[in-house]
């Protein structure tokens, strides 16, 4: 058991900025010890903060939970909120997204293999779950787990001197508006779930939009 949560270490470049986050985890660590279906698996939890290092965030997408379940035996989730691993077709939210995608930029996501969104991390684009991971069959499981962890993430973000672009898609993640300090541009819609998708995610534009507001950064824009 304790093997297993060694296996989760969170990247040092973000323990060195937001102090206290190795302290919280310790106690998720020992709350989620004896879970037998996280996902995303063991070794997945702190993905989307090692694809992207906090000097090189420039964009925050901030999603809820992990998705929950498999496509032809493969989990889902694999650590960057929205996304699928290679091999797995996008649910329905992503398949939103990414409709929304080719109406935005009038073009099909050829960069994106399937529905890993690997691509967008890889330019800056922090994929952040407010929760990291879930049981197996069961949305929302670990929530109270997370959320002092994730709160204390967000909030450092939204207080960072320099100006980052967050993507809020529906209530959830807007309620941590109250995190994000002015100087800083929010892109918010409805979620692209295909519960709320056509009460105001559709014709939302926010890639064009994120990169309407790097380029008046004066920062390079997201090939999405």
């Amino acid at each position: 058991m304790n093997g297993e949560v060694k296996i989760e270490q969170i990247p040092s470049a973000w323990n060195v900025v937001v102090p206290g986050l190795d302290t919280l985890y310790a106690r998720i660590a020992e709350q989620l010890a004896e879970e037998t279906d996280a996902r995303p698996g063991r070794g997945l939890w702190f993905e989307a903060l090692r694809r992207v290092s906090p000097e090189q965030t420039r964009v925050v997408l901030l999603g809820q939970d992990p998705y929950h379940g498999e496509d032809r035996g493969i989990q889902q989730a694999h650590g960057l909120a929205f996304s699928v691993p290679d091999g797995v077709r996008p649910p329905p939210s992503l398949r939103n997204i990414l409709k929304e995608m080719e109406s935005d930029l009038g073009r099909a996501p050829s960069p994106i293999s399937g529905g890993n969104l690997g691509v967008w991390a890889d330019q800056g684009v922090l994929l952040l779950n407010a929760s990291l991971t879930t049981r197996g069959g069961v949305a929302g499981a670990h929530v109270k787990h997370w959320q002092p962890f994730t709160q204390k993430l967000i909030a450092y973000l939204g207080q960072r001197r320099d100006t980052l672009v967050f993507i809020l898609w529906g209530g959830h993640a807007q309620k941590h508006k109250v995190n994000i300090a002015p100087h800083h541009v929010i892109i918010e819609s409805a979620h692209p779930s295909p519960l709320s998708a056509w009460q105001g995610f559709f014709g939302s534009r926010p890639f064009s939009r994120t990169n309407a507001a790097l380029a008046q950064l004066g920062k390079a824009p997201v090939n999405w």
